[in-house]
């Protein structure tokens, strides 16, 4: 099979032909059509990110068929339609996977990280961690869900029962958790790198009642903001966006230092909070939510041999939305 491999720390992608594998006991192998390219995947090939397995083959949004069946494989079948997330596999044995904490289980393994992804023609994976996938998204569009819209559901679910929500980082995550929000019927605030005119119009057309720098103060009091973009100084900025009793939740894997800032932001019973991994029951609920909140997913289409490309222009914010590979063969 065709994949892009990764060798090194910030190693261009290089195309190579390897040997497709074949699945294990309670393994699938999936035929992948798509794969979407997140910012966890720039920082593993900056290295930002401990200890990946090299050489590697990138990514953990993988929309593709069921190509064969492991042995004691349940519940897919041959040529059904899943997803394949960051989360590939759990101990099942440790105290936080006892606890149903399964996204901070000592022993976990992710995709495009410790275990091959789908920056390739083929992949396999735990059927235990996989997902059917909704009707009505095509293997592009439904392909940012698996993470950008997965980890963001999750933090956003962290927020809890809110009216006003601030978002900073308008990217993958984001444009998709807006839209949640919104016809969920709360008010959103997106927050954009200063002078970012046209990432405010994007996120004024999903809905955000108000779209501004990242330097400028909201309209109103923020109930909850949630922090995309990896970079630690926003977490000062939102800790004086929210009101007292509010929640600050970083949401990303990998984020640069936070810069000291004064207790009476914090002050107030103010609450900062990450966001680790995700659980399978994050999917179940975000999949079933999709059923009453249709979202709109904007892509920006690559081919595979094309990832390099797609990894610069991300680090670049060169699209709205987010990136997605086609690994269809043609």
């Amino acid at each position: 099979m065709r994949a892009m491999v990764l060798d090194g720390p910030r190693r261009p992608l290089r195309m190579a032909e390897v040997e497709t594998p074949r699945p294990g006991p309670g393994q699938v192998l999936v035929q992948v059509s798509a794969c979407g390219v997140c910012r966890t995947d720039l920082h593993v090939f900056d290295g930002e990110l401990a200890s990946p397995k090299l050489p590697l083959i990138l990514g953990h949004e993988i929309v593709g068929t069921v190509a064969e069946l492991g042995s004691g494989v349940g519940g897919l079948e041959s040529g059904q339609r899943i997803g394949v997330p960051w989360l590939g596999r759990t101990c099942g044995a440790c105290p936080h996977c006892a606890r149903g904490e399964e996204n901070l289980c000592d022993g976990a393994a992710f995709t495009g990280y410790t275990l091959d992804g789908g920056y390739a023609e083929y992949t396999v994976a735990d059927a235990r961690f996989c997902f059917p996938l909704p009707e009505g998204y095509g293997d592009h569009e439904a392909a940012p869900l698996l993470c950008a819209g997965l980890i963001g559901f999750r933090s956003y679910r962290m927020a809890g029962e809110i009216q006003t929500l601030g978002i900073y980082g308008f990217g993958g995550a984001a444009h998709i958790i807006a839209q949640v929000a919104v016809q969920q019927g709360r008010e959103v605030f997106a927050f954009t790198k200063p002078g970012d005119r046209e990432g405010q119009d994007f996120a004024r057309s999903l809905g955000a009642a108000w779209a501004g720098g990242s330097d400028v103060a909201p309209p109103a009091p923020l109930d909850a903001a949630l922090i995309y973009a990896p970079v630690g100084a926003l977490v000062p900025a939102a800790l004086r966006a929210v009101r007292k009793g509010g929640t600050v939740i970083c949401a990303g894997i990998h984020m640069s230092d936070i810069p000291a800032f004064p207790y009476d932001i914090l002050w107030g019973e103010r609450s900062l909070r990450s966001v680790a991994n995700l659980t399978r029951e994050d999917g179940l609920a975000f999949f079933e939510t999709l059923r009453s909140c249709r979202v709109h997913t904007s892509v920006q289409v690559y081919p595979l041999a094309r990832a390099n490309e797609a990894l610069e222009d991300l680090r670049r914010g060169r699209f709205q939305g987010a990136a997605v590979l086609d690994c269809a063969r043609r």
